[in-house]
């Protein structure tokens, strides 16, 4: 089990390490561009490259951000429960969460080999849209591990 939160955790590292880079990247263009468009030069399809790259900067973090639990949720209603029903109601919501991820991943998934499949391209500088969705869903079906592994932890806990 420690193998595999290893595993979890340096893959979520490196793809929230991306993310990061990727969010460095977009703010260095973003500057440049609202410098230059001062002298009548912007940086043509910023508007497109930001957009795609802010899927790249949100999917890529998700999964480091759950093996962290920095997600927010209702500490004062969670903590009048009992231990057990804690775990009942974690175990619950975090079902859900796969679910939800499982869904999200396949449909971006499908919608990325439509992408891929038609030629689609940003209308500026022709950037493929499907890259982006393949890395997105990508991180959503690890999403979806790092959810099971939460639940393993949960009941570990409860039984340990």
């Amino acid at each position: 089990m420690k193998a595999v939160y290893e595993v979890l955790l340096r893959v979520s590292k490196w793809l929230n390490a991306v993310g990061a880079a990727t969010l460095t990247f977009m703010m260095l263009l973003t500057i440049t561009d609202v410098i230059l468009r001062i002298v009548s030069r912007p940086i043509l399809g910023t508007y497109e490259i930001v957009s795609l790259l802010l899927a790249v900067v949100i999917g890529f973090s998700i999964p480091k951000v759950s093996l962290d639990k920095g997600h927010v949720y209702m500490e004062f209603l969670i903590n009048t429960l009992s231990r057990r029903n804690r775990a009942i109601m974690f175990t619950f919501t975090r079902v859900l969460c796969v679910g939800l991820f499982l869904f999200i991943g396949y449909n971006l998934f499908s919608v990325a080999n439509e992408f891929r499949v038609s030629g689609e391209v940003t209308p500026t500088i022709q950037l493929p849209f499907y890259p982006a969705a393949y890395g997105v869903g990508v991180c959503c079906f690890l999403e979806c591990f790092v959810f099971a592994f939460d639940i393993l932890n949960i009941w570990k806990r409860e039984n340990g």
